[in-house]
């Protein structure tokens, strides 16, 4: 095999690289924008010196042991707990819904048996097969805390009634009965402690990577390649011939402050009132570090335009749709390999990304040893 192009610079294409650099095989990273690491970028604040989260808060968190062992090999993880809190009513709430939070909302002292009881009165028992968002929350935590902490901010996130999102955005139960604020329930948890963008720049460094920002390639570049594999938006690759999914964006608005400003790393605002979702204070994510000043950043979420970074797919009935149509169009592709949170149009987590491309290049490179191509999809998209 000649040369691999890996179009994005994220944790996904940097793994891959990474893998098959491993194996001896050289690949050209590209990507669009002027850093590594896409929307995992770090970066140090001028003004404060406090480690930025360009795009928005990201903490580690995982229980694969392989994409553990995998990641700290490039970077040094610091104990952290991500404890979230929630402004709702004048008061100050600690997510997620735990026993604490019960007991504090509803102005009472409940063991963890009669908060149970509690909650199983106030939810909506005739709501046997929940078919939205809404319902699922109805039924499993009762108006109150439904209207407090998750419509509102739901609504601001996703820009639609919760009425309207499947209930499957709502798992499970979002209740803890202890007092365990712990945002996670992985056995592993941590913040690099250089910022994200140096554990891609290990990776990435390697004599047979070679890598080029601000390079914008697509599909007229694959044919001068063995394969490609490609972390972009699909429906991008295609031109948008069947269509844009549908995505969100975020907006950040900086504060900077002497000192501290809230207290915590992150305070949700839950009120359909308040126009953003959050404010992510980000020197509480380098807890091990001093710093005099501080900044903020207030959190909005809209719709995703042209110009826009996408953050998650939205996923309704008509994005479904149009998915599959580009699935069928990037099965008919030749060399190309479409991975990672745009690439599949899924919402992932980092461990699941890394997890995704560990594998990815684990099934690539057995193609490779067989002499047989590699499939479009490592992961099946829907």
């Amino acid at each position: 095999m000649k040369k691999v192009l890996v179009i994005g610079a994220g944790f996904s294409g940097a793994v891959i690289a990474h893998q098959l650099a491993q194996a001896g095989i050289a690949s050209h990273v590209v990507d669009a924008r002027s850093h590594l690491a896409g929307n995992c970028h770090t970066e140090r604040d001028e003004q404060t010196g406090v480690m930025v989260h360009k795009y928005g808060p990201h903490i580690f968190h995982t229980d694969n042991e392989r994409v553990w062992e995998f990641i700290n090999r490039f970077g040094t993880f610091m104990p952290y707990v991500n404890r979230v809190k929630s402004t709702v009513g004048g008061a100050v709430y600690s997510l997620p819904i735990n026993l604490h939070t019960i007991n504090q909302f509803f102005g009472k002292t409940l063991a963890p048996a009669q908060a149970r009881e509690l909650l199983a009165s106030l939810g909506d028992s005739s709501i046997v097969d929940p078919a939205n968002f809404e319902e699922q929350a109805l039924r499993f935590v009762g108006r109150d805390l439904y209207e407090a902490f998750f419509k509102g901010y739901t609504q601001k996130q996703w820009g639609l009634a919760p009425s309207t999102l499947p209930a499957s955005i709502l798992k499970r139960l979002p209740v803890r009965f202890n007092y365990d604020d712990n945002y996670f329930n992985h056995k592993y948890q941590g913040m690099s402690r250089d910022g994200y963008t140096s554990l891609v720049e290990g990776m990435l460094s390697h004599p047979l990577i070679t890598v080029s920002l601000d390079t914008r390639l697509g599909r007229d570049a694959a044919a001068g390649y063995d394969h490609v594999f490609y972390s972009g938006p699909i429906d991008g690759w295609f031109d948008y011939s069947e269509g844009r999914l549908g995505y969100r964006t975020l907006d950040f608005e900086p504060i900077r402050a002497e000192g501290d400003y809230q207290g915590c790393a992150v305070m949700n605002y839950g009120e359909e009132g308040v126009p953003f979702t959050r404010i992510a204070e980000h020197k509480y994510f380098s807890p091990w570090e001093t710093h005099e000043k501080t900044i903020a950043f207030k959190e909005y979420s809209r719709a995703c335009g042209p110009d826009d970074i996408p953050y998650y797919p939205i996923r309704l009935v008509e994005e479904q749709a149009q998915l599959r149509r580009y699935i069928e169009l990037a099965r008919q592709e030749q060399k190309v390999s479409f991975v990672g949170r745009l690439g599949t149009y899924r919402y992932l987590d980092m461990d699941v990304t890394i997890a995704e491309a560990l594998a990815a290049s684990d099934a690539f490179l057995e193609h490779v040893r067989q002499g047989t191509p590699a499939p479009a999809f490592f992961v099946e998209p829907i």
